[in-house]
């Protein structure tokens, strides 16, 4: 892949811009007219729960931005983070490496329908994704834009995701998810046929009187059925405003 250089020590690219992570000064490289990550991705970061030592593998990693929070947030061994489109990894692999981060963080370009084929079985401690919430691509105007794949279960599908991270993780291994209410009861159907317990979850309301719009979920391999079901979390106070639960997560 050729690109031309545009700075900062030749790891952006024409249309891209580093933003700052407000973690450790750690930074990440963006590209607003492919795909910027939101705040799903980083109220999964803080719902995950990384033991220091911890083998963690991302799925659909997109820029990289849930290993990198997770490197900073937690005393984690080492992540891994799986992507399927060959530019959005290349600009994770820049954002890794501007952060000198080698060592713990790698990213590898693959599709996630394949991904015990990519690492051994059983060989994490954690999975996280933050996967396509939509099931088709209708109403799309580009369905083969990078948007358009991060949004819509284009190229896999929730079953795909929860057997390929059943695969992957050890027993008693965690996974942790951030996807749609209106999806929970697939969620966790799927989850309890690939043997990915339901353990904890948490819903994530816009404000206090609209429907839920976020669900995280932990769920456990091979764990025994048993459920946790935590207080809301509430994003806003007031329009632009966030409550001071998510401003302490932010």
């Amino acid at each position: 892949m050729e690109y031309r250089d545009y700075g900062q020590d030749g790891l952006l690219r024409e249309g891209e811009r580093l933003d700052d992570l407000q973690r450790d000064g750690m930074m990440i490289i963006q590209n607003p007219d492919w795909f910027c990550f939101g705040m799903d991705a980083v109220l999964l970061t803080a719902f995950a729960k990384v033991a220091k030592g911890s083998r963690v593998v991302d799925l659909g990693t997109g820029n990289g931005v849930i290993p990198l929070l997770l490197s900073a947030k937690t005393e984690g061994g080492y992540f891994e983070g799986l992507e399927i489109q060959d530019d959005i990894a290349d600009m994770a692999r820049r954002s890794v490496r501007y952060n000198c981060l080698e060592q713990r963080i790698h990213i590898t370009t693959g599709d996630i329908k394949e991904a015990s084929s990519y690492f051994e079985a059983a060989s994490f401690d954690v999975v996280t994704t933050n996967p396509p919430y939509m099931t088709n691509s209708h109403g799309l105007t580009n369905p083969a834009g990078h948007k358009a794949v991060a949004r819509h279960e284009l190229l896999c599908s929730l079953e795909d995701i929860v057997r390929e991270s059943a695969m992957l993780l050890k027993p008693g291994g965690r996974f942790f998810m951030v996807h749609r209410p209106f999806r929970l009861s697939e969620i966790m159907n799927t989850m309890t046929r690939y043997k990915l317990e339901p353990k904890r979850m948490r819903l994530v309301y816009p404000f206090a009187d609209r429907e839920p719009n976020m669900v995280l979920i932990e769920g456990v391999r091979g764990g025994n059925p048993h459920i946790t079901v935590e207080k809301p979390l509430i994003v806003y106070q007031a329009a632009n405003e966030y409550t001071p639960e998510v401003r302490e997560l932010y």
